[in-house]
């Protein structure tokens, strides 16, 4: 296998990823980007084709698909993502990963990036959690995770036809999924602070940007060794119709019943088994645990000015 392999989802952006990786495979051809591609065939195909591709001595993954692929693509990497370079050529319908690190959607920009960009070594989180078949699951994560209704939210995304885009279907599926959401009481732990009562939602964040471009953890930094845990208290259907619009601002850390952390190790409990969402996919619920895992991922970038 070639030190360069392309891993491509056909499935994203609608489908029109698999119509497009030719004139894709050309431009990056143009550019000097030439190697072997592996094509998902089903959901989690990436992460077996991601680990045999490093098993096979790959040296640079070009990931062509979206959010939900690179979430695949670092577990199937593990603990091994150190060992490889990743670029990305964004074709999806969330953004919220590749909006953080600053890698545009157009291909010939993109692939410019994949050839010639800096190398930014970022943190990953890996959660430990209480998964659908009732075993004790662990999974990667590269930008953000949580517990409460943002893995309801998830579901509702996944399951739905995201014909409004990213923002739109984010935004209905928030609508919808808080009109029916009650809250229980939360314990959490981050590092040795605690606190417990009645919550909404548990962020635990790598970078600022999730649920299809909110800005919800607007001082998270992807390589500072910390996450940034956002916790929303007991909201009303008042609180979320007065204050959404700020959270694709960042300006909504000053509501009363918002509190930011930091730490390296998050757990939370509840008095109700809530879902757990890793990188928008829904695989469980709790109790959860989220352990920081330092400078593990070499991503390419924007180069600096």
């Amino acid at each position: 296998m070639s030190e360069i392999v392309f891993l491509v989802n056909p499935a994203s952006a609608g489908g029109s990823t698999a119509k497009r990786w030719p004139e894709i495979a050309r431009e990056a051809a143009s550019a000097g980007l030439v190697g072997d591609a592996l094509f998902s065939e089903h959901p989690g195909h990436l992460v077996e084709l991601a680990a045999g591709a490093v098993r096979a001595g790959a040296r640079r993954l070009v990931l062509v698909g979206g959010d939900g692929s690179i979430n695949e693509v670092v577990n199937g990497l593990g603990k091994h993502a150190g060992e490889v370079e990743l670029a990305l050529i964004p074709r999806g319908t969330g953004s919220d990963f590749v909006h953080e690190h600053g890698i545009p959607h157009s291909v010939s920009a993109a692939v410019k990036i994949a050839v010639e960009g800096d190398l930014r070594t970022v943190d990953l989180g890996r959660a430990t959690f209480h998964a659908w078949d009732g075993s004790k699951a662990s999974q990667y994560f590269v930008n953000a995770a949580g517990a409460g209704i943002s893995g309801a939210i998830a579901r509702r995304v996944n399951d739905g036809t995201k014909a409004l885009g990213s923002r739109g279907s984010y935004a209905w599926a928030v609508a919808v999924v808080f009109a029916r959401w009650r809250n229980c009481n939360v314990r959490v732990r981050v590092d040795e602070e605690e606190r417990e009562g009645k919550m909404h939602e548990v962020v635990v964040a790598i970078g600022r940007y999730l649920a299809g471009g909110m800005k919800l953890c607007p001082e998270a930094i992807p390589d500072d060794g910390l996450f940034d845990v956002l916790i929303l208290g007991d909201l009303s259907k008042a609180d979320l119709a007065a204050n959404l619009h700020k959270t694709y601002r960042g300006t909504h850390l000053s509501h009363p019943k918002v509190e930011l952390l930091r730490g390296k190790s998050v757990s939370v409990e509840a008095d109700d088994q809530l879902p757990v969402q890793l990188d928008g996919e829904q695989p469980g619920t709790t109790p959860v645990q989220f352990e920081l895992i330092p400078s593990a991922l070499r991503l390419r970038v924007p180069a600096r000015s």
